[in-house]
């Protein structure tokens, strides 16, 4: 408690995606005061052409705190 699921396109270096993660962890434990151990990060990539179906027609508008879904056209 609590997990972080990324979604995003296939391609970065291992190691933005691992920064990416750390940067996260971190700030999610000074924002939610939990202890790290009960921290994940995970990172999810999915092809451009499944984003829609995989992603943007699968999270509710309303799940979606910060930014706007970003749909494929």
């Amino acid at each position: 408690m609590p997990h972080i699921n990324i979604k995003m396109y296939p391609g970065k270096p291992e190691a933005a995606k691992q920064s990416l993660a750390d940067k996260i962890m971190v700030l999610a434990q000074e924002e939610l005061g939990c202890p790290m151990e009960a921290l994940s990060v995970s990172i999810q990539e999915v092809a451009p052409e499944s984003w829609n179906e995989t992603v943007a027609d699968v999270i509710p508008g309303d799940a979606v705190v910060a930014g706007e879904m970003w749909r494929v056209k």
